[in-house]
């Protein structure tokens, strides 16, 4: 799972500031990483993306685009390059850049969405798309099952996303409200009644093959 914030950082509320999902907004201070990011710094860079770039790609390979010539692997790097030109406007810890990140992905997808609906391109399987590479960290368990895309495919978007975030790729509450844009009382809604769908659809499968 991953922490909210980091060791050491100071976080403050301002005064009526709410968030766009209607929740009170808190705003961090940069931790080292981030701050060395900033600064251009190459090993923090790295650091982020040591841990954040497997997941990145794993969950984007659960979240099936509408253009054949769109991978995961694009997505992700098209992502770390936005990220990178405006770090800048990031304020947090290196723990909550993962929701700003995928949260960055997320709004890419849906740009590449568009295009293709304009295109009128194919659709791409989540199984057509390259295999994930397996990283350290909870979501190596789930990347190379194809049972996973399957399952997920069968959910509301909403449910599908939250499910990936939270236990495909390991994403705390918060962090995956921030990548979907959403509450964290949605994630939660969401992520209860998706784990709920999943247990009744393998309870359906399990009888089927008796």
């Amino acid at each position: 799972m991953v922490p909210t914030t980091m060791p050491g950082t100071i976080q403050h509320r301002r005064h009526g500031e709410r968030r766009t999902d209607g929740e009170p907004r808190t705003v961090s201070t940069d931790d080292e990483v981030v701050a060395g990011a900033k600064r251009g710094d190459p090993e923090a860079w790295r650091a982020l993306y040591r841990d954040h770039a497997g997941r990145l790609l794993v969950w984007l390979g659960t979240r099936p685009t509408d253009d054949a010539a769109v991978a995961a692997e694009d997505l992700a790097a098209e992502a770390w390059l936005t990220a990178s030109d405006r770090i800048g406007t990031f304020h947090g810890s290196s723990s909550e850049f993962a929701g700003w990140l995928f949260g960055i992905a997320r709004k890419l997808g849906a740009n590449t969405h568009r295009r293709s609906q304009r295109r009128r391109t194919s659709p791409t399987d989540v199984h057509a798309l390259p295999e994930p590479p397996l990283v350290a960290g909870p979501e190596s368990a789930y990347a190379d099952s194809d049972w996973v895309g399957r399952l997920l495919a069968t959910l509301p978007a909403r449910e599908r996303e939250v499910i990936a975030c939270r236990e495909v790729v390991g994403l705390d509450v918060a962090t995956t409200a921030a990548a979907l844009g959403i509450s964290s009382v949605a994630v939660r809604v969401a992520h209860h009644r998706g784990l709920r769908r999943l247990a009744a659809q393998l309870d359906s499968e399990r009888s089927a093959s008796r």
